[in-house]
C-alpha cells in the first residue's frame, strides 16, 4: 500500500462525513414544514421501534402543514405519543384517521437555539473529519516505520491528508452558515 492510496482512501470517508452532515442538517426546522422533519421518530410498533416513514404516510398538503396517516389505525396513538416524545415543538391533533401537526412559525428564541443546535452538530462533523485524518496519518506513519514508504513520501502524504482535511472542514463550514442563515432569516 502506498502514500497515494491512503490518500484515495481518505476522500470517500470524508465524503461519507458530509453526507451525514446533510442528512442531519435536513432534520433541523427551518419554519417550513417538510416531511424530512419526522425522519427521526420512531414509534413503538407492538414492542419493535419502527421509524415513522415505515408505517404510515407523510404529506405535506399546506406549507405550514403536515399531516400522518397510518397504515393501521390502532397505531394512531403509539403515533401520536412518539411525535410528542420526539422534542421536535410540533403539537399533534388527530381526527381518528389522520393526525395533524401545524408547523408554528418560529420564535426568536426557538431560532436561537436551532441555530445553536446546528452548530452543535457542525463541530461533531468537523471531529469526525479529523478523526479520519488521524487514522490516515497513523496509517502513513507505520508505513514509514515498516519501511514501505519514504520520509518524503510520508511527508508529502500527511500534507496532502491535511489539505483534503481541510477542504472538507470548509465545506461542513459552508453548509452550516447556509442552514443557520436561512433558521435565522424570517
Amino acid at each position: 500500500m502506498s502514500a497515494q492510496d491512503i490518500i484515495k482512501e481518505t476522500g470517500p470517508k470524508m465524503d461519507g462525513v458530509v453526507e451525514d452532515f446533510k442528512r442531519k442538517l435536513s432534520n433541523v426546522r427551518t419554519g417550513r414544514a417538510t416531511v424530512g422533519l419526522l425522519d427521526t421518530v420512531s414509534v413503538d410498533y407492538y414492542g419493535t421501534p419502527t421509524p415513522l416513514n415505515q408505517m404510515a404516510s407523510v404529506a405535506v398538503p399546506e406549507p405550514q402543514l403536515i399531516t400522518v396517516q397510518p397504515w393501521d389505525i390502532s397505531q394512531l396513538g403509539a403515533v401520536e405519543k412518539a411525535i410528542i416524545a420526539s422534542n421536535l415543538g410540533l403539537n399533534p391533533s388527530n381526527d381518528g384517521k389522520l393526525i395533524r401537526l401545524p408547523v408554528p412559525a418560529l420564535n426568536e428564541e426557538r431560532r436561537r437555539q436551532l441555530a445553536k443546535q446546528v452548530h452543535e452538530i457542525a463541530e461533531e462533523h468537523r471531529i469526525a473529519i479529523r478523526n479520519v485524518r488521524h487514522g490516515s496519518n497513523d496509517h502513513l506513519k507505520k508505513l514509514l516505520k515498516d519501511k514501505a514508504i519514504s520520509e518524503d513520501e510520508e511527508r508529502g502524504g500527511l500534507d496532502d491528508v491535511q489539505k483534503l482535511t481541510n477542504s472538507y472542514i470548509a465545506k461542513i463550514d459552508e453548509l452550516a452558515k447556509n442552514k443557520e442563515h436561512e433558521i435565522m432569516s424570517v
